[in-house]
């Protein structure tokens, strides 16, 4: 075998083992979660790295709890709004600026995307004030406008690059039938823009979904809390005791439908985040 050969041998070897090593960090963690979610309360802090017998109690003591089920109703509610209120307002916007040439375009774009580079933090107390004065405190509006705040910029973005990349001999085809531009939009670009949409659109979702500081600031009661604050207030039966069966089996409830949805769209994300990546 030649010394070329053996490089690239080589190469290929460390390629796979770097692959091996990223695949083991990221799916380690909730690998570990799920099997110990299966655990009973005495085997909890015996280490292990497989499942001997299934243990539904902490599922049981989960999905009985009145409270968690309406806390995955209420992200479920949020979410699906921030997804469907993210993509009209980021369609309309990125037609506007993706196909209409207007005067300060470029400054809009750079408003748009500078909007997301606010930490949640630095705007946490004015937006408390904004959503005390609408009333929407401890209400699903209040979370779903400022998830929608944080969700757009990025929305935006991603689908006016997709909108750019679109043949002008489309629009141009609409306009000599006399379609307007709602119609361009919704009959001719929007069927082309799905890899864009599902992209964005799963981004929104998961944004929304796993929102924490938000959530624990514009909410109450437990029977407006999310899924995220659910978890995070589950207690044990003293202050310094944590009941992680539970904890673990409601994370595995509120982190699987994210990655069969993952695994669904997963060709359609890599299309839409590498739309306008080639020119040509």
């Amino acid at each position: 075998m030649s010394a070329r050969a053996i490089k690239g041998a080589l190469l290929t070897l460390g390629f796979w083992l770097m692959v091996i090593v990223l695949v083991v960090y990221a799916v380690f963690p909730f690998y570990y979660a799920v099997i110990t979610s299966f655990k009973p309360s005495s085997e909890l802090f015996e280490v292990g790295y497989w499942i001997d017998h299934l243990d539904f109690s902490n599922y049981t003591a989960v999905l009985t709890q009145g409270s968690f089920l309406a806390s995955i109703r209420n992200s479920i509610i949020v979410a699906v709004s921030v997804v469907a209120i993210a993509l009209l307002l980021g369609l309309t916007a990125s037609y506007a600026l993706g196909r209409v040439r207007f005067r300060g375009r470029t400054r809009v774009m750079m408003l748009v995307l500078g909007v997301s580079m606010f930490p949640q933090v630095a705007v946490l107390s004015g937006l408390f004030e904004v959503i005390r004065t609408l009333n929407l405190y401890n209400s699903p509006g209040g979370l779903i406008l400022s998830y929608t705040i944080f969700t757009l910029p990025f929305t935006v973005w991603v689908l006016t690059t997709f909108m750019r990349q679109l043949p002008d001999e489309l629009e141009e085809a609409a306009i000599m039938d006399g379609a307007s531009p709602w119609i361009t939009l919704t009959k001719v670009f929007m069927p082309l823009m799905w890899p864009a949409m599902a992209t964005t659109g799963l981004l929104a979702f998961i944004a929304a979904w796993n929102e924490f500081l938000f959530a624990l600031t514009f909410t109450l009661t437990d029977s407006e809390r999310t899924v995220p604050v659910a978890i995070a207030l589950i207690s044990g039966g003293s202050q310094y005791e944590l009941p992680w069966g539970p904890i673990m089996a409601a994370s595995v409830i509120v982190t699987v439908p994210l990655v069969i949805l993952v695994l669904i769209f997963q060709r359609r994300i890599v299309s839409g985040l590498t739309a306008g990546a080639v020119k040509g």
